[in-house]
C-alpha cells in the first residue's frame, strides 16, 4: 500500500496503469494504496471488482478500479466501455491487463508483480 500512494504522487489524470500478475500477488493492495493516495477513498472501501469488472470513486478526481480475470472472450471487454472511461479525465486501474487487446493504449505505468514468498512480492514499474 505505501508503493501505491507513492506511485499515486506521480499520476495525473487522464492517467492508466496496467497491472499484471498471478493471483494472490498483491494488485488489489497496490491498488488500494494508489486509490488512497489519490485521496478519493481509503482502503477499507478498495475491493476487487472480480464481479462487477468496474468500482468507481470519486470525489475532486475520478478513478476506476477494473479487474479483468473473468473476462473470456473479447467480445466481453466491448460491453465494460473501457474507452468511455480511458476518454475521462479520470485514472484508471486495470488489473489482469495481460487480457486487454487494445495496443493504441499508453499507459502511465505498467506494474509487474510476482511473489517471492508468503509475504514478499518482487514488483518492477515501467513508466511510459
Amino acid at each position: 500500500m505505501a508503493l501505491g500512494r507513492r506511485l499515486a504522487a506521480e499520476l495525473e489524470a487522464p492517467a492508466l496503469v496496467l497491472l499484471y500478475g498471478e493471483l494472490g500477488t498483491g494488485k488489489t493492495t497496490l491498488v488500494k494504496g494508489i486509490v488512497s493516495g489519490l485521496g478519493v477513498a481509503n482502503e477499507a472501501e478498495v475491493t476487487s471488482p472480480s464481479f462487477v469488472f468496474v468500482h468507481a470513486y470519486h470525489n475532486h478526481r475520478r478513478v476506476y478500479h477494473v479487474d479483468l480475470y473473468r473476462i473470456e472472450q473479447a467480445a466481453e471487454l466491448e460491453t465494460l466501455g473501457l474507452d468511455d472511461l480511458l476518454a475521462e479525465q479520470a485514472v484508471v486501474l486495470v488489473e489482469w491487463a495481460e487480457r486487454l487487446r487494445l495496443p493504441a493504449l499508453q499507459p502511465a505505468l505498467r506494474i509487474h508483480l510476482r511473489a517471492l514468498g508468503d509475504e514478499q512480492r518482487g514488483i518492477r514499474v515501467e513508466r511510459e
